[in-house]
């Protein structure tokens, strides 16, 4: 999920939730660290300047490959900016 912030400069800022469907403390930390490098990794490159992003942890982030869900990571975030392009574009 993506929002759009007014900032000077724009900045890209992200944001991390779990929920306890994930699992206890332990678990929702996990999965939290597990997606703070891909943030770090790709959202400089892929992220749209002016957004602020929501990373919301599921449970298999918890026992998923790290080459996959780094390539889940990247296409999720690819999705989103398409969508925000599109919303920009039909604005105007």
């Amino acid at each position: 999920m993506a929002t759009r912030r007014k900032f000077d400069p724009p900045v890209i800022r992200a944001g991390f939730t779990a929920s306890k469907k994930v699992g206890n403390a332990v678990c929702r930390n996990r999965a939290r660290r597990r997606l703070r490098p891909l943030c770090a990794e790709f959202l400089p490159t892929m992220g749209i300047a002016g957004y602020d992003y929501v990373i919301i942890a599921r449970s298999a982030v918890l026992n998923r490959a790290w080459h996959k869900l780094r390539r889940e990571f990247q296409q999720a975030l690819a999705e989103v900016a398409e969508e925000i392009n599109r919303e920009r574009e039909s604005v105007g």
